[in-house]
């Protein structure tokens, strides 16, 4: 896991976050409407999704995506063959939600 300071306590980030939302980023390409949606959502284009996979920010919108539509969130859940809790709790992680005491 790795700690990234936030403010008062830290969020941890688990490195299983990012892999998990690159899956879910395949998974909401393999639909075009579905794609769309999301570079609606964000606000990227194809280029701008491409350039920023690296940033927290972009797989955490990724995630969040996904909470915001809960057909969507069980759906990909499914295709990954893992609970829709553990798609939200990483979308939380990387949004840098969850909080514990340093």
């Amino acid at each position: 896991m790795t700690q990234l300071p936030r403010g008062e306590g830290y969020s941890v980030l688990q490195e299983s976050d990012e892999a998990l939302a690159l899956q879910a980023l395949g998974w909401i390409l393999s639909d075009e409407p579905r794609a769309e949606r999301l570079l609606g959502m964000t606000g990227l284009d194809p280029d701008g999704l491409r350039a920023s996979l690296g940033e927290r920010a972009t797989l955490a919108a990724i995630l969040t995506f996904l909470t915001a539509h809960e057909a969507d969130l069980v759906a990909c859940a499914d295709a990954l063959d893992l609970p829709p809790a553990q798609l939200a709790a990483a979308a939380d992680r990387l949004e840098g939600h969850e909080r514990i005491d340093p």
